[in-house]
């Protein structure tokens, strides 16, 4: 992963770093498999500029030849709607639908204002996407009635796609983390801590948490395999250099 001589890579995970990465994973399993199976080598390129095209390849060709690209859209979608998130009466939902029938059927069993679903702002989705700000403030009025089990039961019961929006409480407290035993405690000088297990499950390995250690616990180790004697660590510490 490059940049270029006028952005060069910067430190830290940016979405470009995690869309390159994605990509040079894929790339990179490939080639094991070519390699399996051929006995070919590959030289891997994959650049970040090249990435985020492909990530916002959906809005980008519609700026086709001139067009005017869709208008920034935040989570939710730049073409469909109602497809994004939106506040319920404790909390938020995410919700998407997909084509006429799922509006239908939204308008009678969630919304229960069937007459929406003919209502010449909102009957197709092009109309939908050009009324947004309208249509919003009618599923945000009705939704503010409903508590997020509420809007969730009639979504699920009307067969449209959602999820809850979790807060950082909410995700620590999710119920498929403890039913995938996804939680672990590490030591540390400050006593147990939890600690989140990797994403992913193999039946070869089990993965492996470590204590964290205490601030210079390992500096002499670590100094000793770049060649350092016992003098020049104690030479570092009696000057400050290290703890």
């Amino acid at each position: 992963m490059t940049g270029t001589p006028e952005e060069p890579c910067k430190a830290g995970a940016s979405v470009a770093d995690i869309a390159a990465g994605m990509y040079a994973y894929a790339h990179i399993l490939a080639a094991l498999l070519l390699r399996a199976t051929t006995g070919r080598g590959s030289r891997i390129d994959v650049s970040m500029l090249e990435s985020m095209a492909e990530w916002m390849g959906y809005p980008m060709y519609y700026a086709f030849d001139g067009a005017l690209p869709p208008a920034r859209a935040g989570a939710a979608h730049a073409t469909i709607y109602p497809y994004g998130p939106f506040p319920t009466g404790d909390g938020t939902i995410m919700l998407g639908l997909q084509n006429e029938r799922e509006w239908r059927i939204f308008c009678e069993r969630v919304l229960h204002r069937p007459e929406l679903a003919d209502d010449p702002r909102f009957d197709v989705n092009s109309h939908r996407t050009a009324h947004r700000a309208e249509l919003r403030e009618i599923i945000v009025a009705a939704f503010a009635r409903m508590g997020t089990d509420d809007v969730v039961r009639a979504l699920d019961e009307a067969q449209i796609a959602n999820a809850r929006v979790n807060d950082m409480a909410g995700l620590w407290a999710h119920p498929q983390l403890q039913a995938r035993a996804r939680w672990a405690t590490v030591d540390s000088p400050a006593g147990e801590l939890p600690a989140l297990l990797p994403p992913g499950v193999s039946t070869a390995f089990a993965p492996r948490l470590g204590p964290i250690p205490a601030l210079g616990q390992h500096t002499a180790a670590i100094l000793a395999e770049l060649g350092y004697d016992e003098a020049q660590v104690e030479a570092l510490r009696a000057g400050g250099v290290i703890g």
